[in-house]
């Protein structure tokens, strides 16, 4: 091994080792509490070290980020995978998402937290571009999806592009997720169960695009019945009650 493919290595795994201690550090403190020395004293390594991987605090919560995706990613590719309706698949990425999210609350905390415009405008350049790369496939499988839909009959774009279309349900997930891991942002007495009412609204959404076959998006037995297929069948998931469909 030449003396550069030796010191990438190293610094593979010093990167590996300060991403490691940063999710610790945000586990066990929560985001506020992360900080540059608390990261680099787990590693045993001097902050000046940590600065060479990372230039601020910005660009670790970036590159943590783009890091914890590749759980969501697999997800959404064996959704995409499933042989089921264009429709049902659709659905099923905002089950996933769900199912993710009750698993990992913490990581959907962290995203949430590294897109905010004093993160994400904080971080270099080249961390945003790494990072949008780690998240392209899970709009990959959605506009798949998609394209799929339109070429088999299932729907009309009617002048949108499948970008457009995925941003829909995508903006209706992202905003429960929101919703859901911030105290008091909305009344409970209105979203008891708001990943419940979720899921009814991608329906309803789904409708109004026209996506074929339309459906009854106050059907609760038959959402009930497509949750729990998408966490046994296709994610391999322990079935939640809680995402049952019952609004």
């Amino acid at each position: 091994m030449s003396t550069k493919d030796r010191r990438q290595r190293e610094m593979a795994h010093r990167e590996h080792l300060f991403l490691k201690a940063a999710r610790e550090v945000i586990q066990q403190q929560g985001l506020l509490n992360l900080q540059m020395s608390k990261v680099a004293e787990r590693c045993d390594y001097a902050v000046g070290t940590l600065y060479q991987h990372f230039q601020s605090k910005e660009d670790l919560l970036v590159a943590l980020a783009g890091d914890e995706i590749q759980e969501r990613v697999q997800a959404f590719q064996r959704v995409r995978a499933w042989k089921a309706p264009t429709r049902d698949r659709m659905l099923g990425f905002a089950v996933a998402d769900m199912v993710l999210a009750q698993r990992f609350p913490e990581l959907f905390r962290l995203q949430q937290f590294a897109f905010t415009e004093v993160i994400w405008d904080a971080a270099p350049l080249s961390r945003r571009q790494a990072s949008m790369a780690a998240y392209a496939p899970l709009r990959e499988s959605c506009e798949a999806v998609v394209d799929e839909a339109e070429a088999c009959g299932d729907l009309d774009l009617r002048g949108l592009n499948k970008s457009q279309v995925c941003l829909a349900p995508w903006s209706l997930v992202v905003g429960m997720h929101a919703i859901v891991h911030n105290e008091g942002v909305a009344d409970r007495s209105t979203s008891q169960e708001p990943y419940r009412l979720l899921l009814r609204h991608c329906s309803a959404l789904l409708n109004g695009l026209g996506w074929r076959p339309l459906c009854d998006e106050t059907d609760h037995a038959a959402l009930d019945r497509l949750a729990l297929t998408v966490c046994e069948e296709v994610l391999h998931e322990k079935w939640l009650p809680c995402l049952a469909c019952r609004c």
